[in-house]
């Protein structure tokens, strides 16, 4: 891994399956994948950060970050005055245009490279209040899969985790775990604010990012993820992510490329 780090944020270049120690920060801060895939791990569950998310984790939150595929971080500390204005719990947004540029420049090496000129302090202000401005007026996006905490629902969550591709019932669970699926309902509701198959949804997305990042094609990653058909996977996808996972996958290479480019120009 390489790594730049300063006070205001850091750039670290992980190959895939990297993984951070377990930490948390006086500040909190926001997370970018210029390129790959991140998953940001709390107690309260897993927030996943495709290409163009931003991820946002408060400060004094416990947490540890996950490459999937080669992955380039970027890290942008928030002062409290600015952090009271975005949520007071792990995130993810979508990324402006501008939100990408804005965090490609406070991370960029002119904030690490001596032979590159910096930013003034008034100038960094500017472009993370600029950032800050564009996070609040997007929507928050469906990829925080939460992490139960009932011994039953972790049971139940540790089977799909090894194998999202079971299509097994709630009933058929339940028997296993010795809990009715009516119980199980109740818990999936009035715990993860969701029902089980909204969650197993969420969970199989969730692989189907990372399978993707590693390079998998459409196909592969649907029957992999627990789909009947690449159909069914490419309506839910999009459905959850905003795009279908061939454009996700195009998209997700151009911008790596345009990152690389425009890192050589501003070293330049």
């Amino acid at each position: 891994m390489t790594s730049h780090v300063w006070p205001s944020g850091g750039r670290h270049l992980w190959p895939s399956g990297g993984t951070s120690a377990v930490q948390s920060h006086a500040q909190g801060h926001l997370v970018y994948a210029a390129g790959g895939v991140l998953t940001v791990h709390t107690d309260g569950g897993t927030s996943i950060v495709p290409a163009n998310r931003v991820a946002w984790t408060p400060a004094e939150f416990t947490h540890y970050h996950r490459a999937h595929g080669d992955t380039d971080m970027r890290i942008v500390f928030l002062a409290p005055s600015l952090a009271r204005l975005v949520p007071d719990h792990p995130a993810v947004f979508l990324a402006s245009d501008l939100a990408r540029e804005v965090l490609l420049a406070l991370t960029g090496p002119r904030n690490y490279d001596d032979a590159a000129p910096g930013y003034s302090r008034s100038a960094r202000s500017r472009l993370l209040r600029v950032l800050v401005d564009e996070l609040r007026e997007a929507d928050e996006q469906p990829l925080q899969l939460p992490e139960p905490r009932d011994d039953r629902l972790q049971a139940i969550a540790r089977m799909l985790h090894e194998d999202p591709a079971d299509n097994v019932t709630l009933a058929e669970l339940g028997k296993t775990i010795g809990a009715s699926s009516r119980t199980l309902s109740r818990l999936f509701h009035d715990e993860l604010g969701m029902t089980f198959y909204e969650w197993r949804t969420q969970l199989r997305i969730y692989r189907a990012l990372v399978l993707l990042a590693e390079g998998h094609d459409t196909t592969k990653t649907a029957y992999a993820c627990g789909w009947a058909n690449p159909s069914s996977f490419i309506a839910a996808f999009t459905n959850i992510i905003g795009t279908t996972p061939g454009r996700y996958r195009t998209s997700r290479r151009t911008t790596s490329s345009q990152n690389q480019r425009l890192g050589a120009q501003r070293r330049g």
